[in-house]
């Protein structure tokens, strides 16, 4: 029994930190937003999408928060420019980040170095200690005039 409540309650912890990130948690946070737009951007919101001509709302209810804002200037103006990014090893394979990781003790000895993670000592050692991480925005989105001016992604 209490092997199985072990492995029971980081599986719920998941399964909530995973629904945290959907469009609908987000809708379901901040049902005025979403209501007060058009019916083709609340279609869109709802898969997860976006479209030119959206608001930062918008933006953030169909995307989250961005995980980097960088400034960019150009003969039309000054933009901001929103960075959703992928951490990845060199192969393309994905590291992954966040408290999915946090509280688990990996000891390890392995390509990425050796030592030993216990509880609190922060995330998965593999994200950590990777030499070969890299950082990739996997879509980037461009505001003019606070409104959804250019999206960019990643296609293959």
């Amino acid at each position: 029994m209490k092997s199985s409540f072990r492995l029971f309650v980081p599986g719920l912890m998941a399964l909530l930190l995973v629904a945290c990130a959907s469009p609908q948690t987000r809708i379901d946070k901040n049902p005025e937003a979403f209501n007060s737009l058009p019916a083709e951007q609340q279609a869109l919101i709802k898969a997860g999408k976006i479209g030119i001509g959206f608001d930062e709302t918008a933006v953030k209810l169909a995307m989250g928060e961005p995980d980097r804002i960088t400034q960019r200037t150009d003969a039309n103006g000054v933009s901001l420019v929103w960075r959703y990014t992928r951490y990845e090893d060199q192969l393309g394979a994905p590291l992954y980040t966040g408290f999915y990781h946090r509280g688990f003790a990996y000891p390890f000895n392995s390509f990425y170095g050796s030592g030993f993670y216990g509880p609190g000592a922060g995330f998965y050692p593999y994200y950590l200690s990777s030499n070969t991480r890299q950082e990739r925005d996997h879509v980037r989105v461009v505001f003019t005039d606070k409104k959804v001016s250019a999206i960019e992604e990643e296609v293959k």
